[in-house]
């Protein structure tokens, strides 16, 4: 265990002028507390985008990819649980827990958390160059899934059932469970009640599952591109508006006065600043899809104090990853949740680069890089 293993991994040297490379690497056998895991599948996220057009300054040179499953193929000392052969997927905001609001029992608002360094905990990485092994390449919003191998914190590592498959287990522990989360934790919609979502990508789209899990009555979905509605209406979507300049009109034909419930789906600061006002009295706003850094809203803060409007800020999906991962994997096994609707094309590791390059384009399911194929 001490002899570390070559992979190949997709890294960026933070240059917004620089194209990602395939590069080799080696990554190191697990430490005390951690894992080592032999990826299989890896979810392109606008996350990733997030990092290569300079939206999030990043700072260092990485492995990208956060989305991510695989098989333990290595556990360092004093790790019990995840055992050697467990498939498990990857949580990429994995907690100190011990500060206060991991103490309290909300690690998605963990204030240590390495992982938004992208870096293990302590500050150190899994990964060097393998021309040049002193040189550390650290791990994207602390996991760096696009590569064979990843090294990560035990507890970062969760074990999901083997029937579940790879591109499942790997969008779990992302989109799938930023959207059930959103909509069972953050939200707690009840049966019955009305939704609007804005944005229909892979968290949007985990929304919408979700929403018709949690009994929604009326759930309309926006966006700019008639295929994504087309395939909202195939997830559950009642109804569908046109993101074409005359979408707020639209939504105030379909609630006059408001629905119980509105996600921002996208993190647009635009969407953000007119989602309030098509709420309820008393309704709630969350804010799940991730904004650029420093993305500013003008909101009506009258309106939202006299009726009454609570706007929220969804992180991860309120996610505790040990309960909901599996949680989440025994609803897709029991028919409750069928998530491989949301799986897209399947794309190599070699492509990646441009797969995520091109995400504003696309309009079908998640796009999964094949990592076992390598």
């Amino acid at each position: 265990m001490s002899e570390p293993v070559r992979s190949r991994a997709l890294v960026y040297d933070d240059r917004v002028d620089a194209a990602p490379q395939v590069r080799d690497t080696l990554v190191r056998a697990p430490g005390t507390g951690e894992v080592r895991v032999r990826m299989r599948a890896a979810g392109i996220c606008h996350s990733d985008l997030h990092a290569l057009n300079g939206d999030w300054p990043i700072g260092q040179r990485v492995v990208l990819g956060h989305e991510g499953a695989g098989v333990v193929d290595a556990v360092g000392e004093g790790v019990t649980h995840p055992a050697v052969g467990d498939l498990v997927a990857l949580n990429w905001y994995a907690p100190c827990r011990a500060c206060t609001v991991c103490l309290r029992g909300r690690p998605w608002l963990c204030t240590q958390t390495a992982a938004l360094e992208n870096a293990l905990p302590g500050g150190a990485t899994g990964a060097s160059d393998a021309d040049a092994p002193h040189r550390g390449i650290w791990p994207y919003l602390g996991v760096g899934a696009y590569a064979e191998y990843v090294t990560v914190p035990a507890h970062a590592a969760v074990p999901v059932p083997s029937a579940v498959p790879a591109a499942v287990a790997a969008l779990i522990g992302c989109s799938i469970t930023t959207g059930y989360g959103a909509v069972r934790h953050t939200a707690d919609v009840r049966p019955g009640e009305s939704a609007v979502v804005v944005g229909s990508g892979g968290v949007g789209q985990a929304i919408i599952l979700s929403l018709v899990l949690a009994g929604a009555s009326t759930i309309v979905v926006v966006d700019r591109s008639e295929q994504k509605l087309r395939a909202a209406s195939e997830l559950g979507a009642t109804h569908t508006v046109l993101a074409d300049g005359s979408e707020q009109e639209r939504l105030r034909e379909l609630f006059p006065e408001g629905a119980d419930v509105a996600f921002d789906a996208i993190g647009a600061p635009s969407v953000a600043g007119y989602l309030p006002a098509h709420v309820a009295a008393g309704g709630r706003c969350v804010l799940v899809g991730m904004p650029r850094v420093g993305g500013r809203a003008a909101v009506d803060t009258w309106d939202i104090v006299t009726r009454g409007i609570s706007v929220i800020g969804c992180n991860y999906g309120s996610a505790v990853p040990e309960r909901d991962f599996p949680a989440i994997a025994g609803l897709y096994l029991d028919g409750a949740l069928p998530l491989d609707l949301l799986v897209g094309p399947w794309v190599s590791l070699d492509d990646a680069a441009a797969a995520i390059l091109a995400l504003p384009a696309h309009t079908g399911g998640r796009m999964v890089v094949d990592l076992a194929a390598i």
